[in-house]
């Protein structure tokens, strides 16, 4: 199998890690989406991701309740360091080396965020996990998502969500949404359409980084994506 992307970082919120739980992790979801990881990686294919927190802990909604917003924030990115331990332990079940680097330095757990060490790792065909945001309160893991991205000097940005692609309202509360195949940064901007925060796309579109959203559920959209095939919305500069 052939892929024009050499290095690409997937975006998974905590959400899709539920499976159908109501909170917390799906241990069953997390090993099919690390199945579909590993095939990637398996067609030659640099891998990195970034994983939310809100099916644990969600800061925005905590300080909505009268928690301080950067004391809620750090919680959640805590969050994030446990779906990232747990998606590396399904990854590597499944014969996939993979490292976590967190944001938030805690060396008995796992490795500090180092640029160039997270080339080297995935240079010798190891997923790199990032954990714990940005490390800053107020970003979301979106932001941090399209950072590390630039950062790494990947080819492209996967956001896996629940839908497969972006739509112009909820499809699953609204029947009547209209499905986009194609979208240039400004109009998901000014149409606030709500894939990923404002200051995520900004970095994406500064750094001319395609982003490419699809179906995290459907099992295999992952590589397909990479083939350009399967139902997926790419974001990029207009031609």
């Amino acid at each position: 199998m052939s892929t024009a992307h050499k290095r690409v970082l997937l975006k998974i919120s905590g959400e899709a890690l539920m499976g159908r739980r109501e909170y917390g992790l799906d241990t069953e979801m997390v090993g099919r989406i690390a199945i579909d990881v590993g095939d990637v990686v398996r067609m030659g294919v640099q891998v990195c991701l970034v994983i939310g927190g809100g099916n644990i802990f969600r800061g925005v909604s905590a300080a909505a309740s009268g928690m301080d917003r950067a004391q809620a924030d750090h919680m959640g990115m805590l969050a994030t360091v446990m779906n990232a331990l747990a998606m590396q332990t399904a990854l590597e079940k499944r014969a996939t080396p993979t490292r976590v680097q967190s944001a938030i330095p805690m060396a008995s757990v796992c490795e500090p965020y180092i640029r160039r060490r997270a080339e080297r790792h995935m240079e010798k065909g190891r997923v790199v996990i990032f954990a714990a945001g940005t490390g800053n309160p107020f970003f979301t893991t979106d932001t941090a998502a399209a950072l590390r991205a630039a950062e790494m000097g990947c080819d492209a940005l996967l956001k896996g969500t629940q839908v497969d692609g972006v739509y112009s309202a909820d499809p699953r509360r609204d029947p009547d949404a209209r499905r986009y195949d194609e979208l240039t940064y400004l109009e998901v901007l000014s149409r606030d359409l709500g894939v990923m925060d404002a200051a995520a796309i900004s970095l994406a579109r500064e750094n001319r980084l395609p982003i490419f959203v699809f179906n995290i559920h459907a099992p295999g959209a992952f590589a397909a994506v990479m083939q350009g095939e399967g139902m997926f919305t790419k974001i990029t500069e207009p031609a």
